[in-house]
């Protein structure tokens, strides 16, 4: 994808994959790959190995990332929609494609 929509922050719910249906706020995208973390959602084991900052170690749980398409930006009034702009003056802000409030 050339553009993401989505920011960090966000909520988001997930529309396909074993995670559909969820949501979740985004911790971090990586815009190379086209892929978002969320917030407990898509969790994999991962060992990790002792550190000076890990002193357990073992097996732990962590968040994988997800492609971005399968994701959809939350309004506050009407669910999972997708991102329109609005341009005023010289400021440009991102507005829910089905009733219009901003996001």
């Amino acid at each position: 994808m050339d553009k993401c929509k989505l920011r960090r922050n966000d909520q988001v719910r997930v529309v396909a994959g074993r995670e559909k249906g969820k949501q979740g706020k985004i911790l971090s995208i990586d815009r190379k790959n086209d892929r978002v973390y969320i917030e407990g959602r898509n969790m994999v084991k991962k060992a990790m190995r002792r550190t000076r900052e890990n002193q357990k170690g073992g097996i732990v749980e962590v968040e994988a990332p997800l492609a971005i398409s399968n994701v959809m930006i939350v309004c506050r009034k009407c669910g999972p929609t997708r991102v329109g702009y609005q341009i005023k003056g010289e400021t440009k802000t991102r507005v829910c494609r089905k009733c219009g409030e901003q996001l």
